[in-house]
């Protein structure tokens, strides 16, 4: 049997991990910028995530959710206070494309409305409905085809008021994320939330905080959406939730009364998923990681502005994205395997950086001399 060939994969092994450093099969070091796609939000292996977990192991590591689980609710306090959502309902699954999926789903439960408004090059997910309002074709399969999502330019105040103008009362949800991950670092504009929880409420419509990428503290705030100082009906969260180990959830307004029956999940909120995510919780707090990405992440973009090949710098805390010339396209291949460094990327030419939110100033000057090095070589190699 053959794996299925889904992914373009770089030739390299790694085996170990720790901090922000990962490992090949050779021993060859390599400082991760890129987090496993923004998965590792308290480093690599950390020792107090791995004997949280090693802890519950040698008790239970899974029963299913038709008994008391005990962990999930000591999740559910420690999430709610680090969050500032305390007085929110948890929805314990597995992955973003099912916490979004669950988020759209509950949306609909409340109004009993179908509509549903997405925005231009978001990415929510591949299950059925998250993929539907995912923008982009090539991956939607003709089965989650439907008329019932509408896309907007991101951003774009004028059109949102002109859509809830004509559809008024047929808007279930409005999915968008704080800052766009995949769609290449962009940031939502705080009139644009703002603007987004007026025109919920005032149409009964449901407004749904992607936080997958952009939530768990990476953009210097609990949620990307903090800084527009307004507060979402629901929230999704998965990647840097589990530091690795898969784990996902939705914050639920107390608007949104639940039911019996209405969402379920097998593995969702597993003993062993909740030891990990609460160890994320208590790394986060104690070693006060959402300020160390706040204040990396501001020096990180102040020295990537201060580099000229580099176009429209931007981003939060340590979720950074900038625009490469043309003859520099190949740096994020440059920076993995002359400079052993993992950089995440966005078509046509944009670098992205989701390292860990443990990342110290001295990796962030590590990367930041490799980068300059890594340009320079690839300028001389355009002018010989």
């Amino acid at each position: 049997m053959t794996l299925f060939d889904v992914y373009p994969l770089n030739n390299i092994t790694i085996t170990n991990a720790k901090g922000s450093y990962v490992w090949d099969q050779e021993g060859v070091q390599y400082l991760d910028m890129y987090g496993g796609h923004a998965v590792i939000s308290i480093g690599h292996t950390h020792q107090h995530w791995v004997k949280r977990i090693e802890d519950q192991l040698e008790k239970i590591a899974f029963y299913s959710n038709s008994v008391v689980i005990p962990i999930q609710k000591e999740l559910a306090l420690k999430l709610g206070r680090l969050s500032g959502k305390e007085d929110y309902q948890l929805f314990l699954c597995n992955s973003g494309a099912e916490a979004n999926e669950n988020a759209l789903k509950l949306a609909s439960f409340y109004n009993g409305r179908k509509k549903i408004i997405a925005f231009s090059k978001s990415f929510h997910g591949r299950t059925s409905l998250a993929v539907a309002a995912t923008d982009n074709p090539a991956i939607v399969a003709p089965v989650n085809e439907t008329d019932n999502v509408i896309f907007l330019p991101f951003n774009d105040e004028a059109a949102l008021k002109a859509c809830f103008a004509e559809y008024g009362k047929e808007i279930s949800s409005v999915i968008i994320e704080g800052i766009q991950g995949v769609g290449g670092i962009n940031i939502a504009n705080e009139s644009f939330l703002q603007l987004i929880r007026s025109l919920c409420d005032e149409h009964g419509a449901v407004y749904i905080a992607d936080s997958v990428q952009c939530g768990y503290g990476r953009s210097g705030r609990f949620f990307a959406h903090d800084f527009a100082g307004v507060t979402a009906d629901i929230y999704t969260m998965a990647k840097g939730m589990g530091n690795g180990f898969p784990v996902a959830g939705i914050l639920i307004a107390p608007k949104i009364q639940p039911k019996h029956g209405m969402l379920g999940t097998t593995f969702g909120g597993n003993q062993l998923a909740c030891a990990a995510a609460l160890a994320v919780l208590e790394v986060m707090e104690e070693e006060r990681l959402i300020e160390n990405a706040k204040t990396n992440g501001a020096y990180l973009m102040e020295q990537l502005k201060a580099i000229p090949e580099l176009k429209n710098v931007r981003g939060r805390g340590l979720m950074i994205g900038f625009d490469l010339p043309e003859e520099l396209k190949d740096l994020k291949k440059k920076l993995l395997f002359d400079f052993k460094v993992f950089t995440g990327e966005a078509k046509p030419n944009v670098i992205r950086l989701l390292p860990s939110l443990a990342l110290s100033k001295k990796q962030a000057d590590e990367f930041l001399a490799s980068l300059t090095e890594a340009i320079d070589e690839l300028k001389s190699k355009q002018n010989v």
